[in-house]
């Protein structure tokens, strides 16, 4: 006997009307993969243009520079790259530049909302670290697994090294 038998048309509706049911139930109980709050957090990045992180990673550094240009020849400059908008949540990057050279490069936005971004994040930083040191530039490679995470690094990355002269 057909569990859908034409005989017994209330069991067929039942039946229908249960698996709507636990069907709309599965699709509410779906959560996204960042928290609602992260989609207003993007707001601040763009009014945040190129000159102002520049000028506010500039500003600490003063003393030894108050210009990218001036810390280029004459000491240590501090500039943070424009955020970088990804699928994950933005990415930014502070650069520290020394008589032209890049000595340290530090991401001081990068998507942390769930474990997974921590864990992909906490090794693909110190790779594109290394190598962002390395090449002296934003020309890096993917770090395999965390593309969205590279993308928008190498981005902030050349908007600090462009606000720097580099």
């Amino acid at each position: 006997m057909h569990a859908l038998n034409k005989n017994r048309p209330l069991r067929r509706v039942v039946l229908a009307s249960a698996a709507t049911v636990s069907g709309l139930v599965m699709l509410l109980a779906l959560k996204p993969h960042t928290p609602p709050r992260i989609v207003a957090a993007p707001a601040p990045a763009p009014s945040g243009s190129a000159s102002a992180p520049a000028a506010s990673g500039t500003s600490p550094a003063a003393g030894s520079g108050g210009s990218p240009s001036a810390g280029k020849s004459t000491g240590t400059t501090t500039v943070t790259g424009e955020s970088a908008q990804t699928r994950w949540g933005p990415v930014q990057v502070r650069i520290t530049v020394r008589s032209g050279r890049i000595t340290d490069v530090t991401a001081v936005v990068y998507p942390t909302e769930n474990p997974r971004d921590q864990e992909i994040n906490s090794s693909a930083l110190p790779q594109l670290r290394s190598e962002a040191l390395a090449a002296q530039s934003a020309d890096i490679d993917t770090v395999s697994g965390a593309t969205y995470t590279s993308d928008g690094y190498k981005r902030s990355l050349q908007s600090a090294l462009d606000s720097a002269g580099l």
